[in-house]
């Protein structure tokens, strides 16, 4: 094991809580793997030790990455998100083959799921914008947490107005989806597109709200005026 792994680790075992632990283990449907800490303190590691590992190849530093998903715990995802984003400066196109694997491999939860696609996904499609592509092949997959990636990886980008027309075409080839996961997911896409394109999403809403569960449409018109939300909820059938 790497050393720096191995402090993290020690360091994560020394401020974890068992009553963090058992909340956290409450809240996800999903069974987690997790030390019990808060997340702040995680991120200032995370920073911490990345001036340790910041000189390193970036080959090798996926690794560390890697190494430490392999572990299954929660915090360690959150270290990885973090260094993955601090590489911005040296992705390349190939990258995303590294990441798809991470996804596809080791995220098990949404908030690993998040934590990893609204920052790093996000930021590597503004650089290679050619990968929305794969985005919209991740909603085919069979990997519950790859569909929701394909959505939430462009949720800070739709927050801006950027990537509207995939954002809907992304809801479209998820519209349908029976996974609640993959439902909140791309109603969040939604729903941050509708910020600066609100006429635009409530026409998608309003298109197609007799497929889209209700899941996904009360998340997509959360910031809407009054009266659209509620155009968008009434049952014309």
């Amino acid at each position: 094991m790497d050393p720096v792994i191995a402090q993290i680790r020690q360091e994560l075992k020394n401020i974890a809580d068992p009553d963090i632990q058992r909340s956290a283990k409450r809240y996800f449907k999903e069974e987690i793997r997790c030390y019990g800490t808060k997340t702040a303190p995680v991120i200032a590691m995370a920073k911490k030790y990345w001036n340790e590992v910041k000189h390193r190849p970036k080959k090798e530093i996926f690794s560390l990455c890697e190494e430490l998903y392999r572990s299954g715990y929660m915090e360690e995802s959150f270290i990885v998100s973090e260094w993955a984003h601090r590489l911005s400066g040296q992705w390349e196109r190939d990258d995303l083959a590294v990441f798809r694997h991470w996804i596809d491999t080791y995220i098990t939860n949404w908030a690993s799921c998040d934590g990893f696609c609204n920052h790093t996904m996000g930021d590597f499609v503004d650089k290679y914008p050619d990968c929305i592509e794969e985005l919209k092949r991740w909603t085919r997959s069979k990997n519950r947490w790859m569909r929701r990636a394909a959505a939430v990886s462009l949720i800070l980008q739709a927050r801006q107005g950027k990537y509207l027309e995939e954002s809907m075409e992304i809801a479209s080839l998820l519209l349908t989806d029976r996974d609640d996961m993959v439902q909140k997911g791309y109603g969040w896409l939604l729903k941050e597109a509708s910020r600066k394109h609100t006429s635009e999403i409530h026409a998608f809403v309003m298109k197609n709200k007799r497929e889209m569960p209700r899941t996904a449409l009360r998340y997509a018109i959360e910031k809407m005026p009054q009266d659209l939300k509620a155009e968008a909820m009434k049952k014309d059938w």
